[in-house]
């Protein structure tokens, strides 16, 4: 009797370590993601739901985008998931996700693909992340802002020099770190990712250019084909085939 205990024990434990590791492994339930309706920047790839995009076809996951409008943004359904009326959002199961760079992070700690094994690579990649997000994508978007919301100010002609010798400062910085490698730390990883996405808010500034190892160091994370079927998917919804 001790013995068939015993067994049935070990069986149960061994098929609860299974289902564990194939969870974590890579183990899901469909994905849905949000996307504007019709996206303010006209599908060239600069809303943030096209880096939730990207990772997921980095790393080969499946996945299905509700669209929303900027009224939805702000009813009760949408900020249930989203408590400031943003895109993306990430679903998956009983699981609900926020915020770009979270969503990001999530996918590439579920799925291999995005961040190395090596314990201390793992953990550079996630350094490279938050540089991206905290420390890049900062003052480009006080550009974007100055820009579109700025232009009637007495003061933007002042102001404008002084947001681009900022992002300026931060791109030789970067430029620097990167030097001559294709990617930030060893294999593309979401620290790459998203620095790419941050930089892509500046092809159209032309400040870019400054850095040509920079803007290298863009077109090869275009040039990517989980990125050009990200791009194109988000392009497709703004020209109305999605």
């Amino acid at each position: 009797m001790a013995c068939v205990w015993d067994c049935a024990v070990a069986c149960e434990i061994s098929t609860t370590v299974v289902l564990s590791l194939f969870w974590r492994r890579g183990a899901s339930m469909t994905i849905t993601i949000t996307a504007f309706e019709r996206s303010p920047d006209g599908g060239k790839g600069l809303a943030r739901d096209t880096r939730v995009r990207w990772a997921l076809e980095e790393v080969g996951q499946p996945y299905q985008v509700r669209l929303v409008s900027f009224r939805a943004l702000k009813e009760p359904a949408h900020l249930a998931l989203h408590p400031f009326g943003q895109i993306p959002t990430y679903e998956e199961g009983d699981l609900a996700l926020f915020e770009t760079g979270a969503i990001v992070f999530h996918i590439a700690e579920r799925h291999a693909g995005l961040l190395p094994d090596d314990a201390n690579a793992r953990a550079r990649a996630i350094t490279w992340m938050f540089a991206a997000l905290n420390t890049v994508e900062p003052p480009i978007l006080e550009l974007g802002t100055a820009k579109l919301l700025e232009g009637d100010r007495p003061w933007h002609a002042k102001r404008l020099p002084l947001v681009e010798d900022r992002i300026r400062g931060r791109l030789n910085q970067l430029s620097v770190r990167l030097g001559d490698a294709d990617w930030l730390d060893g294999a593309f990883s979401a620290g790459d990712l998203l620095m790419v996405s941050v930089l892509l808010r500046l092809k159209a500034s032309g400040i870019l250019d400054e850095f040509p190892n920079l803007a290298a160091y863009l077109a090869r994370g275009e040039a990517r084909p989980a990125y050009k079927r990200a791009f194109d998917a988000q392009l497709a919804v703004s020209a109305g085939k999605n």
